[in-house]
């Protein structure tokens, strides 16, 4: 009979686990999930965005920075626009969020491998952006970079918030209880902010304690962030998408000799 392999934690949000999780224990890895992100949609869209939704055939560029902004998104664009107007650029921050978006039946413009905001800054349509508009579709709170240099650049740029992430409720204790009773080893964090709610399910105590544990993480910014937080091993993938997040596990493990 053959050992059980390492076992890992997953952590991307309910209902978007099921495939990277399937992927993992067809390679012999004891897969659990415990999502790090809980999702919820916003249901009032206050006079502004409502202006945004009406305008939305006087942008130029509209952005989507996750794939959770498209589900929650596009719900909402198709209250006002039953047929999409023509002539915009749609943009998607990777792989996934542009599959999502094309059956909306548009052309997407995504970044390849560089999934992340940095990634989409650097596309040659968004270079010289000066004077045009801009709607970015996000859920609240996050990064601002975005945001920031396409201002910079002298676009006009305005966010159009349609869910919010939230830190799962997790009793005092709980998750330590679940790493040490299932044994894992890895850890694969999909985002900067579900390595912070990692950070605040675990006391300060308990993060010293699974230190040692190793995290796969989606980028060198998410990265530092782990570091700085105490986490001596961490892999960094290509992006947050599963292929990546493989791949970065695969390096793991003949690094670890597993």
């Amino acid at each position: 009979m053959a050992e059980p392999g390492p076992a890992i934690l997953v952590t991307r949000p309910a209902g978007q686990a099921a495939g990277l999780c399937r992927a993992l224990a067809e390679r012999g890895y004891r897969v659990f999930h415990q999502p790090l992100l809980e999702l919820e949609a916003l249901e009032d869209v206050p006079p502004s965005q409502r202006r945004q939704l009406l305008d939305l055939d006087n942008y130029q560029h509209v952005i989507f920075i996750s794939a959770n902004a498209v589900r929650h998104g596009m719900e909402r664009i198709a209250d006002y626009w039953p047929q999409l107007p023509v002539g915009l650029n749609w943009y998607a921050v990777g792989e996934a969020t542009a599959t999502l978006l094309t059956e909306y039946g548009v052309q997407v413009c995504a970044p390849g491998e560089a999934m992340n905001s940095e990634g989409l800054l650097a596309l040659e349509s968004l270079q010289s952006v000066a004077g045009e508009r801009a709607l970015i579709v996000r859920g609240e709170g996050g990064r601002s970079l975005l945001r920031e240099e396409l201002a910079r650049r002298g676009a006009r740029v305005d966010e159009l918030a349609c869910y919010r992430r939230k830190c799962p409720h997790l009793g005092p204790g709980e998750l330590a209880r679940q790493l040490e009773k299932s044994g894992i080893q890895l850890i694969l964090i999909s985002s900067g902010e579900g390595l912070l709610n990692l950070q605040a399910l675990l006391s300060p105590q308990e993060t010293t304690k699974f230190s040692h544990i190793s995290l796969v993480v989606p980028s060198p910014r998410v990265a530092a962030m782990a570091h700085k937080a105490g986490f001596d091993r961490v892999i960094t993938a290509g992006n947050a998408s599963d292929p990546a997040m493989l791949r970065a596990l695969e390096e793991w493990t003949s690094s670890s000799g597993d």
